[in-house]
């Protein structure tokens, strides 16, 4: 029994791994996806706290510092309201991609009325 489990978690790790791996080429649903399974695998990690990381680690670009102060003003608009609307619709069973992309995208157009980059 406890080989079967040992051995389920390893795929779990190999496929999740893959899935945050890839998050630089991928769209921000499957990167949240891949990102917040992990995260909420990970003991000590709470649902809040997963939502959060995963919305930063896939809305912001790797290359943020490079941006214009207009551009950068719009990623954060963006994340700010992401935290604050789009976190509570993933759970443990579903982290809710589809509907945490939307809000998101929402969140996008609203922060880009206030601030065109």
């Amino acid at each position: 029994m406890e080989e079967r489990r040992a051995r389920f978690l390893m795929v779990v790790f190999v496929v999740l791994g893959m899935a945050v791996g890839q998050c630089t080429a991928a769209s921000f649903s499957d990167c949240y996806k891949g990102c917040f399974l992990l995260c909420v695998i990970t003991p000590g990690n709470s649902l809040c706290s997963c939502g959060s990381k995963c919305l930063k680690d896939c809305i912001f670009p790797s290359s943020i510092t490079s941006l214009s102060g207009k551009e950068q003003t719009h990623y954060f608009c963006k994340f700010g309201c992401a935290s604050s609307l789009c976190t509570n619709l993933s759970t443990k069973q579903d982290p809710g991609e589809k509907k945490v992309a939307s809000c998101v995208d929402s969140c996008s157009s609203r922060c880009s009325k206030n601030f065109s980059p």
